[in-house]
């Protein structure tokens, strides 16, 4: 059997047969895989505790012929122990690990952007005080741009006429002028608009100064633009959901 190297990060685990785990791992080459774990669900197991969700490892696989056969596991970032002593960060980091695993559909397709993404949205929540559902709203609408769905946030989704825009349209791809706008279409704040369009591209200085009205608006919008690309909703969202301030009359109407 072949065996290959790669650095990933674990995404879900199985359990198969008395002693052994499927482990899916999203990894830098060789995209997402599944590997079977010989023994770790053993008290006596020593790599176990190295193969649980949020773990960022060095792994050795063996090529088998339906499942791989991973061995030689080394710790590079233990994130799951920092997010484990916080909830909003724990469910946060749950729903990115989904949502990676489900834009990475294809066993073995090469998918760098992602891999890197997850791993800088893990450490942001796990080593930085930023609000953990900005955290996540951010690796979403990047994960939305690298599968080639990246709303339009500014300019009109419809003509391109330079925004800002008052309109959005979730099948439409976002802002959208008069002109252009669909019978029935979501009209956000302005501020909501631009703390998007700052956690698209990265803009932490803007995004962190905008209102909590604006960022509750800004979280429902990603996560109805999310359901519609995917076709179904993240199970995980709705226990970030939960760990939302109480909502005030929204600022979203319809037109």
């Amino acid at each position: 059997m072949s065996t290959y190297r790669d650095t990933g990060v674990v995404l879900r685990t199985q359990k198969l047969g008395e002693a052994d785990r499927i482990v899916t791992i999203l990894t830098r080459r060789h995209g997402r895989i599944r590997a079977v774990a010989k023994g770790v669900r053993r008290t006596s197991s020593r790599i176990g505790a190295r193969l649980e969700p949020f773990a960022h490892v060095d792994v050795q696989c063996y090529s088998g012929r339906t499942l791989d056969i991973a061995q030689q596991i080394e710790t590079l970032d233990a994130f799951g122990g920092k997010l484990s002593r916080d909830y909003a960060r724990w469910t946060a980091g749950q729903a990115m690990l989904e949502a990676a695993e489900r834009f990475t559909e294809n066993e073995g397709d090469p998918a760098l952007q992602q891999y890197q993404l997850l791993v800088g949205g893990l450490r942001a929540l796990a080593e930085s005080d930023r609000d953990p559902v900005m955290v996540l709203d951010a690796f979403l609408v990047r994960s939305l741009a690298i599968a080639g769905y990246a709303p339009s946030f500014s300019d009109c989704a419809g003509c391109g006429a330079p925004g800002p825009h008052r309109f959005f349209t979730i099948p439409g791809g976002g802002a959208t002028c008069a002109d252009c706008r669909p019978p029935a279409c979501a009209a956000p704040g302005a501020e909501t608009l631009v703390l998007l369009g700052a956690l698209l591209s990265g803009d932490w200085e803007t995004a962190e100064s905008v209102s909590p009205r604006a960022r509750r608006e800004a979280s429902g919008l990603v996560a109805a633009y999310l359901q519609w690309h995917l076709e179904r909703g993240l199970r995980s969202l709705r226990h970030v959901e939960r760990d939302l301030p109480a909502a005030p009359e929204s600022t979203a109407t319809t037109a």
